[in-house]
């Protein structure tokens, strides 16, 4: 769908939010990995603006910041007091006039608590805009049940828009209407600077409303018109918690139908929660209980899950991560994770490598076909490939005050119950004991031995222990074998 690009979108976003009953200010409690206002942003964005203002108002200095951080080139107009929409609007407008750049062509208004509002709906009515030479176009929906919402009263002649009547105010026949007005509008720049003047306070809030601005150019003998959203969810708004976790089951399941129809395997959407910066390739599989986030990316032929969270972790083509919390790592293609293991930041696996069951890391790289099967913590070190690590290992990378690393090389074996104190190197091909403090480096194709050896104290248990219930078996054994009379 082409249009031209709007002179500018004003994004309202300075309301308190009180019934969020929350420290939080509304507009930045995230949903799927953006915040509220992350979500319109990036919508008012798929348009291409010449400018996009967002007008702030509470914890103003806030909501800028994090502005600042998700898109650096949106402005923002800062709204003293809350004294209406219209107000808001208003300097929104005067926030673009200051640099000299008034808003000439069409300007959209969004709400900054729509975050199930799309792209594509703001290209339809910015379109339908366009198309029908209109003044204002407002986005309305047709609902299930308009009760409480703002009913859309049309010409039945021509179909614009005649009024917009409160449910309070309406009669008993508007409220039989079941298309409302969303709070979304497309307006003419020039024209909407000019009702804006216009706008009263005369009314129970003693607020300047921006519906006013409908009847105000309707009476001026200018066009106003309406543009249908497709599906009525997208200009829910979001006013509570419990608003808020709906909108996040309706937002999680559009990803997941994105993420099936573009060939991806999701084996239980209800269990299977994933953010908007998500990608996949197709012949992933996403097995229950998992929850990816961030700039997670799961490559095809991979399988992630059950009881997976990833965060900003790439997995690579064919790979299985199972029972696995990931941050900021790297999976190659073809290796194995899990169950029961933790990728810290830092972590990277080659091809074919494998972090087994109760296994964490941090910092590491693991070579190709590199195994680190179970009971094991390997932090700050690189290994090679084709090495094997034994089980119950630790990586000891932290004298008190500094981290350190380990390396050890490819086609090493290193034995159960191994200390590698950093900072240490294991060569090549290289051999540690069973049961070894390893501390000092070790050569290629050495074998290290790094323990003290063993002495058997005969008797010491019915010495020590005498009447013990282990002394008892003890001597048991020894009458057995003979040793005993």
């Amino acid at each position: 769908m082409s249009v031209n690009r709007p002179a500018a979108v004003v994004v309202l976003a300075a309301g308190e939010g009180t019934r969020m009953k929350s420290a939080t200010p509304k507009v930045l409690h995230p949903i799927c990995g953006r915040s509220l206002i992350g979500h319109v942003v990036s919508a008012s964005r798929e348009l291409e603006p010449e400018h996009l203002v967002v007008v702030v108002g509470h914890a103003r200095e806030q909501v800028a910041g994090h502005l600042a951080e998700i898109d650096p080139g949106a402005r923002t107009a800062v709204q003293h007091e809350q004294n209406g929409t219209g107000h808001a609007v208003r300097m929104g407008l005067e926030e673009l006039a200051g640099d000299g750049t008034p808003a000439e062509g069409t300007v959209v208004v969004v709400c900054g608590d729509t975050p199930l509002l799309t792209g594509e709906t703001l290209r339809g009515l910015a379109a339908a805009h366009e198309s029908d030479g209109n003044a204002v176009t407002v986005l309305t929906a047709e609902v299930p049940d308009s009760t409480g919402y703002g009913r859309i009263v049309r010409d039945a002649a021509d179909g614009s828009v005649t009024a917009i009547v409160e449910h309070k105010d309406a009669t008993a026949a508007q409220r039989a209407i079941g298309e409302i007005n969303s709070g979304v509008f497309a307006f003419d720049g020039r024209l909407l600077a000019e009702a804006l003047g216009k706008v009263r306070t005369d009314n129970s809030q003693g607020e300047e409303y921006l519906t006013d601005v409908l009847g105000i150019l309707r009476e001026a003998g200018h066009r106003v018109g309406a543009s249908v959203a497709a599906d009525h969810r997208e200009i829910l708004g979001i006013n509570n918690r419990v608003q808020l976790a709906e909108a996040r089951r309706l937002l999680n399941l559009r990803l997941l139908e994105a993420a099936m129809l573009s060939g991806v395997t999701v084996v239980d959407p209800a269990t299977t929660w994933i953010d908007a910066s998500v990608t996949f390739e197709p012949d992933a599989v996403v097995h229950p209980g998992t929850q990816l986030h961030g700039a997670t990316r799961v490559a095809a032929g991979a399988e992630v899950g059950p009881n997976s969270t990833l965060t900003d972790t790439a997995v690579g083509p064919g790979a299985r991560v199972v029972n696995t919390v990931a941050v900021g790592a790297e999976i190659g293609p073809e290796a194995s994770v899990g169950p029961y293991a933790y990728l810290r930041p830092g972590t990277r696996l080659a091809r074919k490598a494998k972090a087994g069951t109760y296994v964490e890391m941090k910092n590491a790289e693991i070579g190709e076909g590199t195994k680190v099967p179970h009971l094991s913590y390997v932090g700050d070190a690189s290994i090679g490939e084709y090495t094997n690590i034994g089980a119950a290992s630790v990586f000891v990378n932290y004298d008190g005050e500094s981290k350190h690393r380990t390396t050890i090389g490819s086609h090493c074996k290193t034995g159960s119950d191994n200390m590698f104190v950093a900072p240490v190197t294991v060569g090549d091909g290289a051999y540690t004991a069973a049961g070894s403090v390893i501390t000092k480096d070790v050569p290629p194709g050495s074998l290290a031995v790094a323990r003290g050896q063993q002495r058997n104290i005969e008797g010491w248990v019915a010495r020590k222990r005498p009447g013990s219930a282990a002394a008892q078996a003890a001597s048991a054994a020894r009458r057995e074998d003979g040793d005993e009379e």
